[in-house]
């Protein structure tokens, strides 16, 4: 059984983004403790790359601030080590198959499988070049999360049917980042989901209100935000955390 079901199990499923390094590791174990004492049911823990295409200014700045600091895979492996003794809320890695594939995807998902990593989620990773990776989160049993774009229309039903652990719905076209406004048919998105598997789905890209987190949680099984929480630890740096803890509650709590 999936150890990210856990997330859904109380409700709507609030899962907190947070990039490993920014400003420095220390920060992010703080802000994680912080995301999950506010609520957090799921943690996604970004691992910087230098070329993030799918993020927005803001979750660039922190890949950034992370890779100028020093941060390295290996580096973020032992941290989330030290991080497992303090949060046992499911956590799952998002970040760029070259990432994976450079560090050798054998070695890499194994380590997930070591340090109590859950998933992997790859947003440049097409659906149809997934078998380089599924196989080897199979064996190891990681949950290749996929993603399902408003783009993908015809393939929607072929992606929540081989889905693993909860689907990532993108609420919206471009890069990650706070809106105002999501135009996005996200009920009929849902709805066609739904009828091809009964994995879990959650929206992500643009949610930063806990009037959104309400919203879009209504219609789904949960909300994913990054941005809100990045601005955060932009914004107030090592003291971000107990900023943090008081916003994912908020958000929780319109849930």
């Amino acid at each position: 059984m999936s150890n990210i079901k856990k997330a859904f199990e109380n409700g709507k499923a609030f899962i907190a983004f947070i990039t490993c390094g920014d400003p420095d590791l220390e920060t992010t174990k703080e802000a994680v403790i912080a995301a999950v004492k506010g609520g957090a049911d799921l943690i996604e823990l970004g691992i910087p790359f230098s070329d993030p295409t799918a993020e927005g200014p803001v979750i660039q700045g922190a890949n950034l601030r992370a890779l100028n600091g020093g941060v390295t895979t290996d580096k973020i492996f032992d941290f989330v080590v030290e991080l497992r003794k303090f949060v046992s809320v499911p956590m799952v890695f998002m970040t760029y198959a070259n990432v994976v594939y450079s560090y050798g995807s054998e070695l890499f998902i194994g380590k997930c499988k070591e340090i109590g990593i859950d998933g992997l989620i790859l947003p440049d990773l097409p659906f149809e070049e997934k078998e380089e990776f599924s196989g080897i989160c199979d064996n190891y049993d990681i949950d290749l999360i996929s993603l399902i774009a408003p783009t993908s229309e015809n393939r929607i039903a072929m992606i929540s049917k081989e889905a693993k652990g909860f689907l990532y719905i993108v609420s919206s076209l471009g890069v990650t980042g706070t809106r105002s406004n999501i135009t996005t048919d996200l009920d009929s998105m849902v709805s066609l989901v739904r009828k091809n598997t009964d994995i879990p789905c959650a929206i992500g890209f643009g949610i930063s209100t806990p009037e959104q987190a309400a919203k879009y949680s209504s219609i789904s099984d949960g909300a994913i935000v990054g941005s809100a929480i990045i601005k955060l630890l932009e914004k107030h740096g090592k003291n971000a955390p107990k900023y943090i803890e008081d916003y994912v509650h908020s958000m929780k709590e319109a849930m």
